[in-house]
């Protein structure tokens, strides 16, 4: 079982925050358990090189399968999901404005989507796939997907803005920023940030941040599975426990310690591991 994180060359760090590697092999489990995978503050693009996967989302039910690539845009809900027995996947995890700058593309028409990658970089991504199941390890897998992704740069991006830069402390602080110094520091008003953060990122900087606290609790709770309930609350920036709870209803339809016990029974728990990325 590999469960890892790779930082990007450093020319690429205006694009990608890391590079997650997930491989799962089950020999002998027919039954194997799905992940419930809470919401995010980020975009990405996921490579399957091997077995895909089932995405159930779990408010509407919807299910998505067989798709070698895709683009995964800010999601808001759990998505169950169901993985092969031979599973792999590559994926990269956009910084703030990343997906934006080199597709175009307005991030709210992302939101909740998990779509086929290939109706929007083409069909080269098959040809990255087929590279990626025969590379010989982690480094050449990435050396693989940095030469893809500098095809994407050199075809065009959109402008680099500060307000980029300004996102990303609020997915380095465990505290909640203020919304207006976050405006002052992108060199924009309140308005123009909040319209431009939209566009950039999907959803507004509250709700995002909103996400990303939710998030936080959720690691620091899986890092740490001795910490109480109120001293994680009290960590992540929330008033009290049941600010914290209400959160997790609002993402997962259950309490903290309801979420975690479906947590605990997701494939990567069966070699011993948790979601601590």
């Amino acid at each position: 079982m590999v469960l890892y994180q790779f930082a990007p060359s450093p020319s690429l760090c205006d694009f990608v925050r890391v590079y997650r590697i997930v491989h799962f092999v089950f020999k002998d489990i027919t039954n194997i358990p799905y992940k419930p995978y809470p919401p995010k503050p980020e975009h990405c693009l996921s490579f399957y090189p091997r077995d895909t996967e089932t995405v159930e989302y779990a408010n509407t039910g919807t299910k998505i399968n067989n798709l070698k690539t895709v683009l995964i845009g800010q999601q808001s809900e759990v998505t169950n999901r169901f993985v092969g027995k031979d599973f792999l996947v590559f994926q990269v995890v956009f910084s703030p404005g990343g997906l934006y700058r080199l597709t175009g593309i307005p991030a709210q028409e992302l939101n909740n989507c998990y779509v086929d990658a290939e109706t929007i970089f083409g069909n080269s991504l098959k040809e990255v796939n087929d590279r990626l199941s025969d590379a010989a390890g982690f480094n050449q897998m990435i050396q693989i997907v940095e030469s893809f992704l500098w095809k994407q740069v050199n075809k065009g991006i959109r402008d680099f803005h500060r307000l980029d830069q300004v996102s990303n402390l609020i997915l380095k602080s465990e505290k909640t920023l203020n919304i207006e110094w976050l405006a002052k520091e992108s060199c924009l008003s309140l308005r123009q940030y909040e319209r431009k953060f939209i566009e950039r990122m999907g959803i507004s900087p509250r709700y995002f941040s909103k996400i990303a606290r939710f998030e936080n609790a959720f690691r620091i709770k899986n890092k740490e599975p001795h910490l109480d309930w109120l001293s994680i609350a009290l960590r992540c920036g929330y008033y009290d426990y049941q600010h914290l709870v209400k959160d997790y209803k609002a993402f997962t339809n259950q309490t903290p310690t309801g979420f975690h016990l479906l947590d605990s029974a997701s494939p990567e728990r069966k070699f011993g591991e948790s979601d601590t990325y």
